[in-house]
């Protein structure tokens, strides 16, 4: 970094934010994930009920709070009433106008607990039941309500013109954004806080200089910006000191597509920022991620998920150790190119894999080198060990449908333990001379500007294989059973076996059974199942596996019922589901298993089992 670059960012890090943003930001995504585990908030009658009890029965009692500290301990707001004081606070303008004009202060979250916290709320109860006998402290959060708000507690009260069901509806979304675990990663936050400083410095530059420049910041920088907007008297104060006025959030856009103001804007913040402070503007794990996975059609009522428990113990727990893997999140930009032959400049591209694949990425990808200068990302997960291998080459054909012949001008490598060095702050941004191939041994040496940005490490899926001797068949619980003794094994991502299974049909004494057995690396066995009635009960525990003969209502064709609920459908579901940035594949090919449960009532997927190959996805 250049010193004049070093001193502007320097210069940025001088801003004084009066609060503990880092902090603000865990409870943010806590409380965020506890409404969409109530979805109910985000639109429909139970928000429009949550608006008509934040403006009437929550301002005013925090009025109250406010002025006289009407408990000894915090006061308590109730989650829907949370959830829209979330989102007016997001338009921290519009709020503090708002406070004013009716309260004639800015009510704030001083001595305010969330409904998270664990905060015993029962003086809070006690008082919201005194001002409003006839409206419940709070309500079930169902779509169906059992009674109707108390129009008695509207009276003369004034309350925001402002449109809370459009503002709650604008932030649906954000939590997609930010719900990776790496997100909740200390080192990240601190930086995020860093680089949010960062991001007002340029806004008070563009003010001081008379540009009209639209910011747009990353979601790292946003979850800050949104967690200082949530101290809506310190936000106030901090930008006045700042910036001279209150900063306006603008949320109402939120189209991406090329050219658009969030496109452009995006564009020029990033220019802007790298001329400011001589450092990527983009990092891994911050981007955006696409639209959320659509969510799946079934009757959360009928799954009967707020009694389970999480996890139960029993003694076939332990039968698979598999050891613990953690994975990281790359991005990477090829920024530059210099030392190329004039005979080489067209059908450029830069080909990048690891030097030894793992279960993660074990291919190659390319990234075109375009002409017209344009920058080029790409995104993937690796395990945090061993070598990026870079080979930069050129082809007469790229674009066509037979590849024509290839040149390999150069190859240079990133280790990754390099960048997962903590002083790097997982960023590298250099030159990388490469080494000529023996095509070109006597040209001038070829150099990429090379930018690869890294997560922290975080826990990786299981990649296992299961191998049959006949095909998978959704009709066959997997493992087909046609009369005769059958293995099938599972094998780790480096080709060893960690169990088999045999699935046999006998009679014993007279009695017709259906059996899986599982055969240990020890050469043990055990009996984890048999078939009763219609379908496959678990052996030592409480678990049972129902086959659907017919698609059920909602598309699912097995039920695995015990401590958790787990149903199996067909195809790519929920984090398995494609993404804007890939192909799509026969869903056919596909099963996704999606766990219930009180704590994820939408369903988690926690399995992908790819039919055609067998391999099995575990998270």
């Amino acid at each position: 970094m250049e010193k004049s670059k070093e001193l502007e960012w320097g210069e940025a890090q001088k801003i004084d934010i009066s609060e503990d943003l880092v902090a603000t930001a865990k409870q943010q995504l806590q409380f965020l994930a506890e409404v969409d585990r109530n979805r109910c908030l985000y639109d429909g009658p139970v928000l429009e009920r949550a608006i008509l009890r934040y403006n009437y029965c929550w301002l005013p009692l925090l009025a109250r709070h406010t002025k006289f500290q009407v408990t000894e301990g915090p006061l308590v707001v109730p989650l829907d009433c949370e959830w829209v004081w979330h989102c007016h606070r997001l338009n921290p303008v519009r709020y503090k106008n708002d406070c004013e004009e009716i309260y004639g202060r800015i009510l704030d979250n001083w001595n305010v607990a969330s409904s998270i916290q664990g905060t015993c709320n029962k003086q809070t109860e006690e008082i919201w039941n005194r001002m409003y006998p006839a409206e419940p402290y709070e309500i079930s959060l169902t779509s169906k309500l059992t009674q109707n708000f108390d129009e008695t507690i509207l009276g003369g009260s004034k309350s925001t013109e402002y449109n809370l069901d459009s503002a709650v509806k604008r932030q649906c979304s954000f939590f997609y954004q930010v719900s990776q675990v790496i997100m909740n990663d200390n080192q990240l936050l601190e930086e995020a806080v860093a680089r949010y400083k960062g991001f007002l410095h340029l806004i008070k530059r563009n003010k001081e200089r008379s540009i009209n420049q639209f910011c747009v910041p990353t979601y790292d920088i946003d979850l800050i910006w949104h967690s200082h907007q949530l101290h809506s008297a310190s936000y106030c104060k901090d930008m006045v000191a700042i910036m001279g006025k209150v900063l306006v959030h603008d949320d109402t856009d939120s189209d991406r597509t090329k050219g658009s103001k969030l496109d452009v804007g995006f564009s020029r913040t990033t220019k802007q920022w790298e001329e400011a402070f001589g450092s990527k503007y983009w990092r891994a794990g911050v981007m955006c991620r696409g639209r959320a996975p659509a969510p799946l059609s079934i009757n959360l009522n009928r799954l009967n998920i707020v009694s389970m428990k999480v996890a139960l113990s029993n003694e076939y727990q332990n039968i698979i150790q598999l050891p613990k893997k953690t994975q990281v999140e790359i991005m990477l930009e090829i920024a530059g190119i210099k030392g190329l032959p004039a005979e080489c400049k067209s059908s450029l591209f830069v080909s990048f894999s690891k030097k030894q694949p793992d279960v993660i990425f074990n291919t190659r990808k390319k990234i075109r080198i375009d002409e017209s200068g344009e920058k080029k990302f790409a995104v993937f997960r690796c395990e945090p060990t061993g070598e990026l291998v870079f080979e930069l080459m050129t082809s007469s054909s790229f674009n066509l449908p037979i590849a024509g012949p290839v040149k390999v001008l150069g190859t240079s490598s990133i280790a990754l333990e390099n960048l997962l060095n903590p002083i790097s702050k997982l960023l590298v941004d250099k030159w990388f001379e490469m080494s000529p191939s023996s095509e070109v041994m006597d040209s001038t040496p070829i150099s990429l500007l090379i930018a690869v940005s890294s997560t922290a490490p975080f826990p990786a899926p299981y990649v296992l294989q299961m191998v049959h001797e006949h095909p998978f068949s959704k009709s066959s619980c997997f493992f087909p059973l046609h009369g005769t003794s059958q293995h099938t094994c599972i094998l780790d991502g480096s080709g060893n076996e960690v169990i088999s299974f045999l699935m046999r049909e006998s009679t014993i004494n007279g009695i017709f059974k259906k059996e899986v057995i599982a055969i240990l690396t020890s050469g043990a066995t055990q009996v984890l199942a048999e078939f009763v009635g219609e379908g496959w009960s678990l052996m030592n525990s409480n678990w049972s596996l129902q086959l659907r003969k017919k698609l059920s209502e909602n598309g699912h064709i097995f039920e695995l019922t015990g401590i958790r609920k787990v149903i199996i459908f067909p195809g790519k579901k929920l984090d398995y589901e494609c993404n804007y940035c890939e192909k799509p594949k026969n869903e056919q090919d596909f099963m996704t298993a999606v766990e219930f449960s009180a704590e994820n009532p939408y369903g988690k997927a926690v399995a992908l089992l790819n039919l055609k190959s067998g391999f099995l996805k575990l998270l």
